[in-house]
């Protein structure tokens, strides 16, 4: 995972992957209907996906300096996958683009879990 260099009249700017994967977390966190952001943590995959460190988001930027994003989200008990899902990848891009003026060609959502009434107990 490298950086992103921006380079304007002046010098540059390094931008970190992980600062765009901040970015990600905390535009996805606010939308309405989102849990939490997680690779999941039932069935065995989860829990190797977790012991491995697994990050739930990732960042992969192209050669013209475009972004593609995917991250993994759990979702609150009732609310409607697609919606939050459209929501998410708005929110994601909008914020990564205004906060980093990285473009972002995609956001790819992944739903590792919804959260069931016996979460809270």
């Amino acid at each position: 995972m490298s950086d992103r260099t921006i380079t304007k009249q002046g010098g540059s700017l390094k931008i970190s992957h992980a600062v765009i994967e901040k970015v990600a977390k905390i535009a996805a966190t606010d939308v309405k209907g989102v849990k939490e952001i997680s690779v999941g943590s039932t069935g065995i995959n989860g829990i190797l996906k977790k012991a491995n460190f697994v990050s739930p988001v990732e960042v992969s930027v192209d050669g013209d300096g475009v972004a593609t994003i995917d991250i993994h989200i759990i979702v609150e008990n009732g609310a409607k996958i697609p919606n939050v899902c459209r929501d998410v990848q708005n929110a994601v891009k909008s914020n990564i683009q205004e906060i980093t003026e990285i473009n972002v060609s995609k956001v790819n959502v992944i739903i590792s879990g919804v959260e069931t009434p016996n979460d809270n107990i």
